[in-house]
């Protein structure tokens, strides 16, 4: 019989994002199943203060910076080894292709997008994987787990997610590849690709337009919230047999074109 001891316990875990939404439910979780949390994220002041409530630390960084991450994930293995890297930093973008005058989408505001959700997502990967590959491995072989955040965007993109659905669409595509890659180390990577989940992004929306959006969901109709997001994750830590995987969360719900 498999024993109970939480794989969490005596390890560093890297959350980005990690002071809100996503990020802060799932640090919030990681610790709860005795990890120590380092929270990488760029507000400072609701990083630290999660931080300080679930006795982890914060890392001020930008998820696009080579020194910000490495920092944090030096920061992370200083506590104890870093088995752990759930990624949930990144920012949303509606613009069309071509706006009803005919003026193109910016490209710069296309690469940004990019640049965060997508290079700023393999910039942690990859140092996240160094800093865990010097890890005693577990009975199976395991290193670190690596869960990475995608949408649904990246595959019922609506119109004006053009910047938005690549570069979400680009996670998914990564997330087997990386996982071949880091085989050999004992890592593994899996990818959450949420829908429609009750997070800062969708706040500002008044409260007719987000219960339209929960009566859109197929079952259950409701939005999602960020615990269920952090359930998920936890549980890919936990599943030693998932990896190379990429999981809608999203209750069923197909997006229409807008």
């Amino acid at each position: 019989m498999q024993t109970s001891v939480s794989p969490l316990a005596g390890s560093s875990a890297l959350v980005t994002g990690g002071a809100s939404g996503l990020g802060e439910a799932t640090a919030r979780r990681l610790a709860g199943a005795g990890a120590t949390v380092v929270i990488l994220d760029r507000d400072q002041a609701k990083g630290e203060q999660v931080a300080a409530e679930i006795e982890g630390k914060f890392a001020p960084a930008d998820v696009t910076s080579e020194d910000d991450v490495s920092a944090a994930v030096a920061a992370a293995t200083a506590l104890a080894p870093l088995r752990t890297c759930i990624h949930c930093a990144g920012i949303g973008w509606a613009e069309r292709t071509l706006n009803r005058a005919g003026d193109p989408h910016s490209l710069d505001t296309f690469r940004k997008v990019l640049e965060i959700n997508l290079i700023g997502t393999f910039n942690v990967l990859r140092l996240a994987a160094s800093g865990m590959s010097g890890n005693d491995p577990n009975e199976q072989g395991e290193r670190g787990v690596i869960v990475n955040t995608a949408s649904i965007a990246a595959y019922d993109g609506q119109i004006g997610q053009a910047a938005y659905s690549a570069s979400k669409g680009g996670v998914v595509s990564l997330t087997l590849t990386a996982a071949r890659d880091l085989a050999a180390a004992g890592i593994r990577v899996c990818t959450i690709a949420p829908g429609l989940v009750d997070t800062p992004l969708l706040g500002g929306l008044p409260a007719d337009a987000r219960d339209a959006l929960a009566q859109s969901v197929l079952f259950p109709k409701r939005l999602g919230d960020p615990d269920d997001f952090a359930s998920l994750a936890v549980e890919i830590v936990r599943n030693g047999y998932l990896n190379g995987e990429v999981i809608r969360m999203d209750a069923g719900i197909r997006m229409p074109p807008k």
